[in-house]
């Protein structure tokens, strides 16, 4: 049975318990540490030998597709009717909005140290404690806009900008790509500064703390947020129909890409399925 991924803001009460609930039970059962070490397992950058699936590459959307909905999945078998919400970063755009009210996500963390205080994931709640990451640090940890640096979320003109382009993805297929819907949402922009950052990668950097490297997974609003960049290839595809992912052939020797990144019917790693199985998701689940 199909099932609907809604809007956050949208959300009843009840909703949020449920969602808040299933995220609980599944860190509680273990699985959702397993989820935090699978992503900094695949958070590979350009600069490293090897095959780059998550990051840096054409596979960014459909690794995240299955990923998602692995967790989803997880959630699932707590409660069946938990689907993982999507946050609209162009319009719920300030720290007073949704996600981060008491009863869902909680609010940024402390100056102090970036302690997450608020919320059900607050480590004196007892029951979301950080067991997998780059810090010992056993707390969520947040920094809403980094105001040392300070950043802006991206704009709707910016995500309307990745939208714009009717090509999934082109050579080099990695961070450098000026060209593409991919790159362009993942966010690798060209500058410096903040203008490094678009899109996908600009939200992992307004949001701060943990949300800044491998280790993202371990604040929850890592699902809403990739959830939103999922809906947004479902739009891209709407808008460019019959633009499918892009290599649909592997890149031969002697090219730079050659056995780096995973081509349209090529397995994608660690679900053995390819970036072609993953592009329609309507038989599955659909948003509101």
């Amino acid at each position: 049975m199909v099932y609907t991924r809604k809007n956050v803001s949208t959300l009843t009460s009840a909703e949020r318990r449920r969602f808040v609930t299933a995220m609980l039970e599944v860190k509680r059962r273990g699985e959702y540490d397993e989820f935090v070490r699978r992503h900094i397992d695949y958070y590979v950058s350009d600069g490293e030998g090897g095959l780059r699936a998550a990051h840096m590459a054409p596979s960014f959307l459909p690794w995240h597709r299955c990923f998602l909905l692995d967790l989803e999945n997880a959630l699932r078998r707590v409660d069946p009717g938990v689907s993982v919400p999507y946050w609209d970063w162009t319009r719920d755009r300030t720290p007073a909005s949704a996600p981060w009210t008491k009863d869902l996500l909680g609010g940024d963390g402390r100056r102090s140290d970036r302690q997450v205080m608020t919320g059900p994931f607050a480590y004196a709640q007892g029951q979301w404690t950080i067991k997998e990451g780059v810090t010992d640090g056993a707390f969520l940890m947040r920094e809403f806009g980094r105001p040392r640096k300070p950043i802006q979320l991206p704009t709707l003109a910016s995500l309307n900008a990745a939208l714009s382009d009717p090509v999934y993805d082109t050579a080099p297929f990695d961070s450098t790509t000026r060209r593409g819907f991919r790159n362009r949402l993942e966010g690798w922009g060209h500058g410096v500064g903040n203008a490094t950052w678009e899109n996908h990668n600009r939200v992992h950097r307004w949001v701060g703390g943990h949300m800044l490297g491998g280790a993202s997974v371990n604040d929850p609003v890592f699902w809403l947020h990739h959830a939103f960049v999922d809906l947004q290839w479902s739009r891209w595809q709407m808008l460019h129909r019959g633009a499918p992912y892009l290599p649909e052939r592997p890149p031969g020797p002697g090219d730079s890409q050659h056995r780096r990144i995973v081509a349209r019917r090529e397995k994608m790693p660690p679900w053995g399925v390819t970036p072609e199985s993953m592009e329609d998701h309507s038989l599955i689940y659909r948003y509101a």
